[in-house]
This record gives C-alpha cells, structure tokens and sequence, in this order.
C-alpha cells in the first residue's frame, strides 16, 4: 500500500504564503477554526496559539491548502490527500531550493499561466528553451522559493 504524505514549505509567514499557493494551484485552503474552537474550549491550547486571518482562525505559524476534489477531515479541515503545509521557521531562505514544484499550464497557455502568476504575486526569474526538451520559466513565489512553469 502507498503511503501518505504532504509536502512541507518553511515559510515567514504561513496564512500568506498559503494563500498565494491556493490561488495559484486553484487549491483551498484548509479551515482549522472548528478544530481549534474545540481546543480552545477544552482547554488543550491558549489563545498565543492561535492567530486571525481572513476572518477565520488558524494555528500560529501553519497554514495549508488542499486539493478541492480531494477528502478531507470536516472537524478539522486537514486534507486526505494533496497537500500542502507551511510552517514558519526563524531563518529566512538562503540558497537554492533543493525541491521545487513544476505547475503545467494548458497547451499554448504558458505566457497566460505566467502572466497570472505574477498578477498573485510571484516573479520571473528565467525563460529556459531547450527545444525539443521543453520550454518553461524560473519563477520565484512571494518568499522567493523557486518554481518552474511549463
């Protein structure tokens, strides 16, 4: 049987970073507010654990997204499937990503694909034409973590 898993992102700021990522893959980001309500309540958590946004509350330094046609847990929103978490962490990025995501657009949709991208944030950093082997560009999220879209 396969296994589980969700890709982890260091970040600076969770809530933000995961909100560039939902929009861009079209993925939601997943709400924790039951869950912690529950916490909250039962008294497993302080208030200095959990933060505002968007109007909802989330866990200090976490977010995540999810694929939309993917299941998830209704109490606390966490994914079944593709994921993506991101935790803050106190150093900022210092080199090249040594993992990246590489995001498809449709046939002929690359300048559009990446036009929107930008439009939510992300920068380009290269075009790569390697002919036959593919076109694509080095792109950069809001944090500067590299992606590539093809």
């Amino acid at each position: 049987m396969a296994l589980s898993w969700k890709l982890v992102v260091d970040s600076t700021n969770a809530p933000a970073l995961a909100d560039f990522w939902a929009a861009a893959l079209e993925y939601e980001v997943e709400d924790p507010s039951a869950l912690i309500e529950q916490l909250l309540g039962a008294g497993h958590i302080g208030e200095e654990a959990v933060v505002e946004h968007r109007g909802r509350k989330t866990f200090r330094g976490y977010a995540a997204i999810r694929h939309p046609e993917d299941p998830f847990d209704e109490t606390s929103g966490i994914g079944r499937g593709r994921r993506l978490l991101f935790q803050d962490v106190p150093e900022g990025k210092t080199g090249k990503n040594r993992l990246h995501l590489d995001i498809h657009s449709e046939p002929g949709g690359l300048e559009a694909l990446v036009t929107r991208l930008e439009g939510l944030g992300a920068t380009r950093v290269h075009e790569m034409d390697k002919g036959p082997a593919g076109h694509w560009w080095v792109m950069r999220d809001p944090e500067g973590n590299e992606f590539c879209v093809a």
